[in-house]
Parts: structure tokens; C-alpha cells; sequence
């Protein structure tokens, strides 16, 4: 079985730095007996940093790094000498990405910009030297402050992608077809179920130079919310789209109750998918007469836009992309 460059969940151990000791330390020289106290701080543990890379579409560049350690602080010295602060860790990572905790499940960080930097696992902080608590009635103190310990678990990093559109529809519906067409992606097509099974990403070319991105979705079928087929998996990526393109093909046995299973699917898995802004095109429309287009069409949501389209011959393509850019460019009411 070919593995899949594209990897969207990937769950790592990782662990800040450890914050160095303060040094408990006296000035002691030829000149100097019995000098007071002048041991130095201890060095901050390295953080963890997630940065944004617009570059990057996966997670794969951290499949083969289970465990991202930051660097320790160094322990103070003596002569007030601060120790050396901890080396901290950059990840890069893919726009759209969340992490969770493996354990209580709460997500951390959200990276939705490029050049965005979250300190994701900050460093402990170093500890103070003994020079710190000299005091008139104690003008030798014995006491430093270890360093802080750095913050380590396992962790999840999720990728959910960031499209303009995301096309949504039963496997088979012509999906990675209709994507290969509007767009120079190549996904891969054939007539059995889950061919795609990882978002494929394709830029519309619209008029006067200006563009869109579409995502051409793993497919849904009934129970996806629970799990079934690609489940989870799926579902989690549409929540980055502005638009929802369903695709319902021609030889459908039910347009009505199709449109209805995916849309109870999506309400499943979060309700508030259901704000987004829908549109219906019925795919393989070179198969219909004029009079089975206007029965289907009665079967519709008359409040949703639809509209009859064909990868094969090309129909209705250019009127898909006028009625996306103009859906997309229409303030929420």
C-alpha cells in the first residue's frame, strides 16, 4: 500500500527546558578573604516555539520526531556570572494547525497566520543566586533557588485545512474530477470508493487575475460523525472553510435525502458548521434532459444556491465559479 506524503495528525512527546540553579557562591581571591556572597543566576530553559509556515501543506516533516527536547539553562557562577540560557526549539508548521494535550484533550495553540510565533512550552525559569538575599541582618546567605522545571507531555498536532471551499459528498459524487478540472491539482480519480483519502488543494483561476482555494475532501458516507469510514478525519477539515460546496451526482437515487444525510453528519459533528454558507451542485449533469433537471430541482432547498454542472463536457463550470466567487465575497448578514 503507497504511504501518503500528506499526514495530518501526529501526536510527539516534547519538554521544555529545565531553568538553571542561581549559584550559591562567595568572592573569594588573594585580595579578598572573606568577600560576600556573588553567585550568579541560573539560565532560562529553553522554550518550544510553534511558528507558521506558509510553505508547509503537512505534518509530515515531524513523523520521525517523537520527542522534541529543549535545551537546559546553565547553573550561575560565581563573580555574579549568569549562567547560559537554554537553546530554544522552532517547529514550523502548516497554517490551520491546533494542538491538543493527550490527556484532558484541550487545545493550546491555534497557528493561523505566516511568521505567527506562540511560545508553545516555555522554559523554566532560572533560579536566583545567593547575592540576591543578602539582607543587613544576614549579609551571608546559604541559600540559592534551584531552577524552575520545564512543562513536558504528549501532545497532538492536528491539521485542519484552510480553503475557501471545501467540496463535500458521498464517494463518487465526481469530486476529485471536478477538481482536476476548475484547477491544475491532479488527485487521483477512479470509480471505487475513497479515492481520496486525504484533502487535495487546488487554486481556482477567476477573472482578473484574482484566485480561490478548494479543497477537494475525503468523501462522507452515513455515520461519519461516529466514526465510520473516514470519520473524524475528515469532518475535522471542513471547519476551515468559508464554503460548503455540495456535490450531488445526477444518478443519485435521492438529491433531497442525500443533501440531508450530509448536512445531519455535519450537524453531528459540530452544529455550528451549519452557519456556514452552503451551495448544491449536482455533478454528471450531462446525463439529465431538461425535464428531469427541473424535477430534481424541485427537490432542492429553494433557499440554498444550485446550480447543473459537468466536469466531462465543461457545463456549468464557469457559472460555479461566478456563483462561488460572488458567495464568498457576500457579507454574512
Amino acid at each position: 500500500m503507497e504511504k501518503s506524503n500528506f499526514v495530518d495528525q501526529i501526536r510527539i512527546f516534547c519538554r521544555s527546558g529545565h531553568g538553571g540553579a542561581g549559584s550559591k557562591h562567595f568572592m573569594r581571591n588573594k585580595f579578598t578573604a572573606m568577600g560576600g556572597p556573588d553567585g550568579g543566576d541560573g539560565g532560562r530553559g529553553g522554550h518550544i516555539i510553534l511558528k507558521g509556515n506558509n510553505n508547509l501543506w503537512t505534518l509530515l516533516h515531524l513523523r520521525y520526531f517523537k520527542n522534541v527536547l529543549a535545551e537546559d539553562g546553565e547553573d550561575g557562577s560565581g563573580n555574579n556570572s549568569s549562567g547560559r540560557g537554554g537553546k530554544d526549539v522552532i517547529i514550523d508548521v502548516p497554517l490551520g494547525t491546533i494542538v491538543r494535550d493527550e490527556v484532558t484533550g484541550k487545545q493550546e495553540v491555534e497557528i493561523l497566520e505566516d511568521g505567527q510565533e506562540v511560545i508553545w512550552m516555555p522554559g523554566g525559569r532560572g533560579g536566583l543566586g545567593n547575592s540576591h538575599f543578602a539582607t543587613p541582618t544576614n549579609q551571608a546567605p546559604e541559600h540559592a533557588q534551584p531552577g524552575e522545571d520545564g512543562v513536558e507531555g504528549w501532545k497532538i498536532l492536528e491539521l485542519k485545512v484552510l480553503a475557501d471551499v471545501g467540496l463535500v459528498g458521498f464517494p463518487n459524487a465526481g469530486k476529485s474530477t471536478l477538481l482536476s478540472v476548475i484547477t491544475a491539482a491532479k488527485p487521483k480519480i477512479a470509480d471505487y470508493a475513497f479515492t481520496t483519502i486525504t484533502p487535495n488543494l487546488g487554486m481556482v483561476e477567476y477573472r482578473d487575475g484574482k484566485s480561490f482555494c478548494i479543497a477537494d475532501l475525503p468523501g462522507i458516507i452515513e455515520g461519519a460523525a461516529e466514526g465510520k469510514g473516514l470519520g473524524h478525519r475528515f469532518l475535522r477539515h471542513i471547519e476551515r472553510n468559508s464554503i460548503l460546496l455540495f456535490l450531488i451526482p445526477a444518478d443519485s437515487t435521492g438529491h433531497k435525502k442525500e443533501f440531508e444525510i450530509l448536512v445531519n453528519e455535519l450537524e453531528k459533528f459540530n452544529p455550528e458548521l451549519l452557519q456556514k454558507k452552503f451551495v448544491i451542485a449536482i455533478s454528471k449533469s450531462d446525463m439529465l434532459d431538461e425535464e428531469l433537471k427541473k424535477a430534481i430541482q424541485k427537490e432542492l432547498p429553494a433557499d440554498i444556491p444550485h446550480l447543473f454542472i459537468s466536469s466531462f463536457t465543461n457545463t456549468g463550470l464557469t457559472e460555479l465559479k461566478d456563483l462561488l466567487w460572488k458567495v464568498l465575497n457576500t457579507p454574512v448578514s
